[in-house]
């Protein structure tokens, strides 16, 4: 089974449209939406579109939704899991050809990759200072090098899916999931993925903020 994992919150005017494209054309069998304590009608959306959607009480971040996600792919027995961003900014017709790129690899866990993909117009001060200082940390944490060090994008086996378990609430579950795919010794590779940037995403405090929850992480246990 190809299960997609679409962590939400307040995606009501986007998660339709995100749910019935990984249905038509992303090629899985299966979406499963966490409504990250939502205040309005993403759930519902997302149910009526097909989903199957567990719900958070209260927004926990979406490292805690994906993990929610990971959880319930291995209770159903998932074979492969997706991770697929909620506002639409991926595009589901790229899953197939990199789940069988995956496939073809023999690798266990695939990252989207922003910068191999040329036709990505990614914001100046994402590219130039956010994204860099991203690798920099990472670099310093332990974590597999890569061309895009903030993928949200991913494809993982059954083995990637028990091997990681994401503890990192909120956005520095993506450094954490580096860090534990060379931990666990788990081959990558790489995909270029097109990404549409409808809203800027992380800005500098938020980007500040992850690095602080990263080494909270490492030296606070």
């Amino acid at each position: 089974m190809f299960l997609a994992i679409v962590p939400a919150f307040n995606e009501e005017k986007n998660i339709g449209s995100v749910v019935r494209d990984l249905f038509n054309r992303g090629g899985v069998d299966q979406v499963v939406v966490i409504d990250d304590g939502s205040s309005d009608n993403t759930a519902e959306e997302a149910q009526k579109a097909g989903a199957e959607v567990l719900k958070h009480r209260l927004n926990c971040g979406q490292g805690t939704a994906l993990q929610t996600g990971h959880e319930y792919a291995k209770m159903v027995g998932a074979d492969f899991v997706v991770h697929f961003d909620a506002d639409g900014q991926f595009l589901s017709t790229e899953i197939s050809e990199a789940w069988e790129y995956l496939k073809d690899s023999k690798a266990n866990i695939l990252f989207g990759s922003r910068f191999l993909n040329k036709k990505s117009a990614i914001p100046f001060l994402k590219r130039v200072v956010l994204i860099p200082l991203g690798r920099l940390v990472n670099y310093f944490l332990g974590a597999i090098p890569l061309t895009d060090p903030q993928a949200g994008f991913r494809i993982l086996d059954r083995i990637a899916l028990e091997k990681i378990q994401i503890d990192q609430p909120r956005m520095a579950h993506a450094t954490e999931i580096l860090v534990k795919t060379k931990k666990h010794n788990l081959k990558y590779v790489e995909y270029p993925v097109y990404v549409i940037y409808h809203r800027f995403g992380q800005n500098f405090s938020g980007g500040l903020k992850i690095i602080k929850d990263l080494l909270l992480g490492k030296f606070v246990k």
